[in-house]
């Protein structure tokens, strides 16, 4: 991909970003549930608009979702699925996310895509999450 072309998509995505965002509003009650996807890994974390904080945070690159996703691929899933970049590392951190929200007695969530397509690793993320028992 050419440098013309790379520059154009960020700022395609920072455009469709700045526009989901001006939506959301979170709350300490209601956080947003915020998803970064690198080429390697699958960031998400809870932030609360209102107090500036970050709530809760976990990559594929944590030990938690590690065990997570070994626990899937040991389900008869292929071995391609224990790289931390796949749908189903996604889904395990999604999971991850929904048990350490109800730690914190978290039910309901803002998912914000961060201006990415919601298919493939980021719905991942929001179906483990709603598997999880979030409501979003």
């Amino acid at each position: 991909m050419s440098i013309n072309k790379q520059k154009t998509k960020l700022k395609s995505r920072a455009r469709t970003k700045a526009r989901q965002r001006k939506r959301m509003n979170a709350t300490d009650a209601r956080p947003r549930l915020n998803v970064y996807r690198s080429s390697k890994y699958t960031y998400a974390q809870l932030v609360s608009d209102e107090s500036a904080k970050t709530l809760i945070s976990a990559s594929t690159r944590d030990k938690d979702v590690i065990t997570a996703i070994e626990k899937i691929s040991s389900e008869g899933v292929a071995s391609s699925a224990k790289s931390a970049k796949s749908v189903i590392a996604a889904k395990a951190l999604g999971s991850v996310i929904a048990d350490r929200c109800k730690e914190k007695s978290i039910d309901s969530i803002i998912f914000d895509r961060n201006g990415y397509l919601y298919h493939g690793r980021i719905k991942a993320v929001a179906d483990g999450a709603r598997d999880g028992g979030l409501q979003f």
